[in-house]
């Protein structure tokens, strides 16, 4: 029997077929993907979400993710 702790959803991040638990939002997502939150774009069904708006942004089955990482760097 399949409980609330167990189940999971299909999702694409960055392209790549991922199971991942239910019930999650955008930080918990990159929390459980062990992703540094502090330097990092997410867009979520081609939208992207701002850091504020994360704890509101629900996953659901079939989601579409990209997160993209900030790097320093530059001519000098």
């Amino acid at each position: 029997m399949e409980t609330a702790e167990t189940k999971t959803i299909e999702v694409v991040v960055n392209g790549t077929e991922r199971t991942i638990p239910a019930g999650l939002n955008i930080d918990r997502l990159l929390e459980w993907l062990k992703i540094d939150a502090s330097r990092v774009a997410v867009e979520l069904n081609g939208q992207i979400v701002r850091k504020p708006g994360w704890p509101a942004a629900a996953v659901h089955e079939g989601a579409r993710i990209e997160v993209v990482w900030f790097v320093g760097g530059g001519a000098s």
